[in-house]
C-alpha cells in the first residue's frame, strides 16, 4: 500500500503513474544497463522536435547521473544506435559513472576548505563594529 502512495504522489522514488501508463502503452524496451536502468523508445515513432521520443526508468533512486556514459549519447540523440547494437567496448581508461554527491559528506570540497561547516583556513568573516 505504501508503494502505491509513493508512486501516486512522488516522482523521485520510482516512475509516476503517467510514466507507467505511457511505458505500457507506447514504450519499446531497447536495452538495460549494468545498473538495471531500463531504456525505452516510442514504438509508434512519436517524435519530439523530429526525433523519436526516448526515456529511462531508473532502477532505484531517480538520479540522472546514474545514466552510464554509453547510454548518455543515445539518450541525448548524439548516436542513433544503442550501446548494445553498436557493440560498445569499455576501455581500461574509462571510469564508471558516479552519482551526484552534492549535499552528502562525500561532496567535493575545494582545496583549503577546513570542513563543510567551517571556514577555509585563514579566512576571517567581517563583523560589524
Amino acid at each position: 500500500m505504501m508503494r502505491f502512495f509513493k508512486v501516486l504522489f512522488t516522482w523521485w522514488n520510482d516512475q509516476t503513474i503517467g510514466t507507467m501508463l505511457l511505458t505500457r502503452r507506447r514504450g519499446k524496451l531497447v536495452g538495460v544497463d549494468d545498473q538495471g536502468n531500463r531504456y525505452y523508445e516510442d514504438k509508434y515513432g512519436a517524435s519530439i522536435n523530429g526525433k523519436t521520443r526516448r526515456w529511462v526508468l531508473y532502477n532505484g533512486d531517480v538520479e540522472t547521473t546514474r545514466i552510464s556514459p554509453a547510454w548518455h549519447g543515445w539518450m541525448h540523440y548524439t548516436v542513433d544506435e544503442t550501446p548494445d547494437a553498436a557493440n560498445h567496448v569499455e576501455r581500461d581508461w574509462m571510469q564508471a559513472g558516479q552519482i551526484n554527491m552534492t549535499g552528502t559528506k562525500d561532496a567535493h570540497k575545494p582545496a583549503g576548505l577546513a570542513d563543510t561547516t567551517g571556514y577555509a583556513d585563514g579566512y576571517d568573516a567581517w563583523k560589524p563594529e
